[in-house]
């Protein structure tokens, strides 16, 4: 296998071949993942839920995020390695500026932040100091409590225009990827058209350039909950290695997400 960069993501959404990925937090997962053909593993800041048992994103740090980088990049070798950026560590661009860097430092290869149009002067920094982007809109795990919960986005006129608007300011100002999460299948496809980056979907639809799960959903062995997004892939195979190659599988052949598994 080669290593996946973002070129070959580029090529892979010009070619429209789906793009898995899911999130890992150590160097087995992360390997097993990799030998699995996952394109993309994700060190999210996910593991303040499946890891520590919070009921959100907002307590984990970046010393947390770096801790888990170097133990995914140990183990994976062809994936491109995503780190996201926690809470409250780009509120400005010179905070994003150093610890960004930490998490490059550790392994990463991409760092992912949460937001729309406010974060172009951010991003454009980055970039220009050599890190690459990946941003992530619609239903955004750190602004939990602005939202009220964890509720669909855009499902009304003005709010899918403002995230198609959004993704279009964020590949203007330098990101490469995008991740969309739960939003309708219908605006996940119109936002896929609208960017000429990859769009990778959790909880958005078939139509995305790709879908993405945390581990822990995907076995279904998450402590708090499983999103309607969400699948068990375990509970139809015979072991771990089986999830993640029908997992696999069932992402390129755009099987999954079903209607079951999206919103409308």
């Amino acid at each position: 296998m080669k290593k996946k960069t973002i070129a070959s993501l580029q090529k892979m959404k010009h070619e429209g071949e789906k793009i898995t990925a899911l999130t890992a937090y150590d160097a087995s997962f992360a390997k097993l993942f990799d030998d699995a053909g996952v394109e993309v593993i994700l060190i999210g800041d996910s593991l303040g839920m499946v890891l520590h048992g919070s009921d959100d994103t907002l307590g984990v740090t970046v010393a947390d995020i770096a801790y888990h980088t170097r133990a995914v990049r140990a183990g994976a070798k062809h994936a491109l390695v995503i780190a996201d950026m926690p809470f409250m560590s780009y509120a400005t661009p010179e905070t994003a500026y150093l610890e960004a860097g930490k998490l490059m430092a550790s392994g990463a290869s991409m760092v992912k932040l949460e937001g729309g149009e406010w974060l172009s002067e951010t991003i454009r920094g980055l970039v220009q100091r050599g890190v690459p982007v990946c941003g992530h809109i619609g239903l955004t795990p750190q602004s939990v409590h602005v939202f009220g919960g964890f509720k669909v986005q855009g499902r009304d006129d003005k709010q899918a225009l403002a995230l198609i608007q959004s993704a279009q300011a964020l590949e203007s100002a330098g990101a490469q990827l995008l991740v969309i999460e739960c939003v309708p299948t219908e605006l996940g496809k119109r936002i896929a058209q609208a960017v000429s980056i990859p769009v990778i979907g959790i909880g958005a639809g078939v139509h995305c350039d790709g879908q993405i799960l945390v581990m822990h959903d995907m076995l279904g062995v998450s402590a708090n909950y499983m999103p309607k997004f969400s699948k068990n892939y375990l509970a139809e195979s015979a072991d771990i290695p089986s999830a993640v190659a029908q997992f696999v599988a069932e992402v390129k052949s755009g099987q999954f997400p079903d209607a079951a598994h999206s919103f409308e």
